[in-house]
């Protein structure tokens, strides 16, 4: 058992569980009740998505300073109390359960996921 951090909307894994959009917005131009049958989501959680402005800021980052300042700030935003118990909630999760979250982005290491990947696993979750 393990988390998967995944880009929604490809094709999920055999085995890859419960899938968790950690977005800030759902995808366009799609209806909800498709969204898990379009390997969009099963459950929506943007507790974990960058604030808008932050989003922004990771989006517009174009040079290594940039995107190391879009990381220390979602980092910030994922050290409140309530994105903290998440986080450890999920890393639990990970021992007993399958499941995964991820984000649009093309690229994980140009994306809020690559961090969420290294916040769980300092959580000790277990990531495939």
């Amino acid at each position: 058992m393990a988390v998967r951090v995944v880009r929604l909307g490809s094709p999920r894994a055999a085995d890859e569980g419960t899938r968790i959009g950690t977005v800030r917005r759902p995808p366009r131009g799609v209806a909800k009740t498709e969204f898990a049958a379009r390997d969009w989501y099963d459950v929506w959680f943007p507790n974990l998505a960058p604030s808008l402005a932050t989003m922004k800021l990771g989006q517009a980052a174009a040079t290594p300073g940039e995107w190391a300042a879009f990381k220390k700030k979602y980092r910030a935003e994922m050290a409140t109390p309530d994105n903290a118990h998440a986080l450890e909630l999920l890393a639990a999760l990970s021992r007993t359960s399958a499941f995964s979250v991820g984000c649009y982005c093309e690229q994980e290491e140009h994306c809020h996921r690559s961090v969420l990947r290294s916040l769980l696993l300092e959580k000790g979750a277990r990531v495939e």
